[in-house]
């Protein structure tokens, strides 16, 4: 049986470095590194010692021109980030540049995409890190292929900016989510909507497990007195 957590005896630590508020903020597979995107138009890479006291280092990903809104990093790479910015962009960093002289303090971009015609609002990159997805104002999700880093197809059911999207956990499936009252769930590599899962609400989070086909989700929903209903939901069991 594992030890509890002693959660009282913990404390939290606080992070300077963006000028405005803080959007996200995301862990890269290994727990060493910390991202965070802000409303300053900048994503940051923090150093993090979950044990030690050691001086933070971080590191300035410069380069968006609006805010930084969404960031992941590849499932299978500690150094690979992907930022979505409501400048229209994606763009692609890898952290091992840093070691170059000459790209410090900056990290290298790797590649900007002109992902979308609105701003691009959430991002994911599939769990065999061949692919991200962006979701964006245009109410499209756009699948692009990482090593090539060309759009391979779009994902069109949604007709409200897409708010969220996540890959199941074999890469298979992508769902995707909106003001529309329903999450689609579509097949990667044909594009072609396999499910949609009715909402009472506009949804504003959808996550697969990372082992299981259960898609959790959570929306605006209230309840009769429309009151916040403070409720989630997960899809994927066989019996209610």
């Amino acid at each position: 049986m594992e030890e509890a957590v002693p959660f009282k005896a913990l404390h939290s630590r606080e992070y300077q470095g963006h000028k405005k508020k803080v959007h996200s903020v995301a862990w890269n597979c290994s727990g060493t590194k910390l991202a965070s995107g802000s409303v300053d138009q900048t994503a940051r890479v923090w150093h993090i010692e979950p044990h030690g006291h050691a001086k933070v280092k971080d590191i300035e990903l410069k380069g968006h021109t609006d805010s930084v809104d969404q960031l992941c990093w590849d499932p299978k790479h500690a150094d690979l980030i992907a930022t979505a910015s409501g400048d229209k962009t994606v763009r692609l960093w890898d952290a091992r540049s840093t070691v170059e002289v000459l790209a410090y303090p900056s990290l290298r971009a790797v590649g900007t995409l002109m992902a979308h015609t609105a701003g691009c609002y959430c991002i994911a990159i599939d769990p065999l890190g061949r692919y991200f997805a962006v979701g964006s104002a245009d109410s499209l999700v756009s699948l692009w292929d990482i090593k090539d880093m060309l759009c391979v197809r779009t994902f069109t059911k949604l007709e409200w900016p897409v708010r969220t999207i996540s890959f199941n956990h074999t890469g298979e499936y992508i769902a995707s989510a909106s003001e529309d009252l329903f999450i689609d769930i579509a097949h990667v590599q044909t594009g072609r909507s396999v499910h949609q899962i009715p909402c009472r609400a506009a949804m504003n989070s959808v996550e697969w497990n990372p082992k299981y086909n259960l898609l959790a989700y959570a929306g605006d929903d209230k309840n009769k007195y429309q009151a916040d209903e403070g409720v989630f939901r997960i899809f994927g069991f066989e019996s209610a």
